[in-house]
């Protein structure tokens, strides 16, 4: 009986050590993909800024209130 107990607290361990190294896992992930963001966010920046504001001016001209900001 006590095998059995043991058995049963061990595998418990692994389970919960196991849910630690995939919240490691996928805290990693997630810092990953924000690192990629920022970093196309800063290379492409400038271009997106200026595709934005020929969109805006294009919509400012045929609308009757000019405003873009």
């Amino acid at each position: 009986m006590s095998g059995y107990l043991r058995s049963l607290l061990g595998s418990r361990t692994t389970k919960d050590s196991e849910r630690g190294a995939s919240a490691v896992e996928y805290g990693l992930l997630i810092a990953g993909i924000a690192a990629l963001i920022v970093v196309v966010v800063f290379a492409f920046g400038g271009s997106l800024k200026g595709i934005f504001t020929n969109t805006c001016s294009k919509v400012t001209a045929s609308a009757t209130t000019k405003s873009c900001s």
